[in-house]
């Protein structure tokens, strides 16, 4: 098979024919299979069109240059789409999940999640997947029959569980769940739709997931030398970089430090895709799944680093931890990020008269953890513009975040 050839669908592939369907019934489409169509109503839904003006790591008004929530999820779905066409998975299926892994992020970044997580958490806490979940079966409008997009189950499955299972067979909360079990939003909506929270989820979203790594590791180096942050020559202190730099430096003599930058950028996204294809196969050579269900029931994750490469990504997300998301700059600004959450959820919930109609209603005759969750859904899907002036219309000073 030539490069950049796709591979054969393969059998342990999800099959849009044999998808499990939708929680509301719906006819199918004459042009489009059930993952494509999912695709397109994430392109098209709200939450999707807000992450442009979401932080990843800067704040949208620091330069037009900085990745946003949606140019990073877009470039989640080139490298998942990279992954699923070398292995026979469903392109379509992949890329959807891989942008809509983001959908339920709120404004700030990291940081405003923190903040979030913290104004809910004697009602069970702010988890971004439970919040992708809610948004995209109860929070978008946009259909005459339900609410939310109706997506396919195994939309909803990999949404839920790309990063792995969230119980043990007996419904035992596990992993980053142990201390405070599976998140509302989740635990209720599998008594409607079982999700199967026990199982791994299918290699299309293993596949999601990991290009979510790979995209972080790139772009984050690549903000990082354009904020100026870190130089491409601290960047040698790991040793993979330092080969790769080597080689660019020998194949581009005298190149300046934007191209060499960026040169190196594509170059460990090639190694990282590369690297996970391979390590892939070969564990799908031990495994021999035949299904998606044998997939679901291998009992690990099938889509990995191999354990060398793996040791180079965690030096690289070490590497930019000091360099970046410490750095005192950055810290500077997520820490007024936070107080702006802080003050928003406070003020709603002393008086929620302050939220837009749509939000107030129902909202100042519920009390206790009704109105902080629905407090908490709104703030979720603001943008970082739209919060900032939401703190501007209701407080006499306002950080200016820069």
């Amino acid at each position: 098979m030539s490069v950049g050839m796709a591979a054969p669908r393969a059998p342990y592939a999800c099959d849009p024919d044999r998808s499990r369907g939708r929680l509301f019934a719906e006819p199918p489409s004459r042009t489009r299979s059930p993952f494509r169509r999912d695709c397109d109503r994430v392109i098209h839904s709200n939450a999707f069109r807000r992450l442009k003006h979401k932080t990843q790591v800067f704040v949208f008004h620091e330069g037009d240059h900085y990745r946003t929530r949606l140019t990073h999820s877009l470039e989640v779905a080139q490298i998942a789409r990279a992954l699923a066409r070398q292995l026979g998975l469903d392109e379509d299926l992949t890329e959807a999940l891989a942008l809509a892994h983001d959908l339920g992020h709120p404004p700030f970044g990291h940081a405003g999640e923190r903040a979030l997580d913290a104004c809910l958490k004697a009602h069970g806490g702010f988890d971004h997947n439970a919040q992708s979940l809610r948004v995209v079966t109860a929070l978008e409008h946009r259909y005459p029959s339900f609410d939310g997009l109706n997506l396919t189950w195994e939309m909803l499955e990999g949404i839920v569980k790309h990063n792995g299972p969230l119980t043990a067979r007996d419904g035992t909360a596990i992993g980053r769940y142990v201390e405070r079990g599976v998140p509302v939003g989740i635990s209720d909506f599998v008594q409607a739709f079982d999700l199967e929270l026990s199982t791994f989820a299918s290699l299309e979203a293993q596949a999601a997931a990991i290009a979510d790594d790979i995209a972080y590791d790139a772009h984050d180096i690549d903000d990082g030398l354009r904020a100026g942050l870190f130089a491409v020559d601290d960047l040698k202190v790991m040793p993979a970089a330092e080969r790769m730099i080597a080689a660019i430096d020998g194949n581009y003599p005298g190149l300046d430090g934007d191209r060499r930058g960026a040169e190196f950028v594509r170059e460990l996204i090639s190694y990282l895709i590369g690297a996970v294809a391979a390590e892939t196969r070969r564990q799908l050579s031990l495994v021999r799944p035949q299904s998606v269900e044998e997939v679901r029931n291998a009992g690990q994750q099938l889509m990995l680093f191999p354990p060398d490469v793996a040791e180079t990504e965690a030096g690289i997300k070490a590497f930019l931890k000091a360099h970046m998301y410490r750095h005192e700059r950055v810290m500077s600004i997520m820490k007024d990020a936070e107080q702006i959450i802080f003050d928003l959820f406070a003020r709603y919930e002393r008086s929620p008269a302050d939220m837009p109609d749509e939000w107030r209603e129902g909202t100042e005759q519920t009390a206790g953890a009704a109105r902080a969750r629905r407090i908490g859904n709104f703030i979720a899907g603001m943008t970082d513009r739209f919060a900032l002036m939401e703190h501007q219309r209701l407080f006499d000073s306002t950080p200016d975040l820069r």
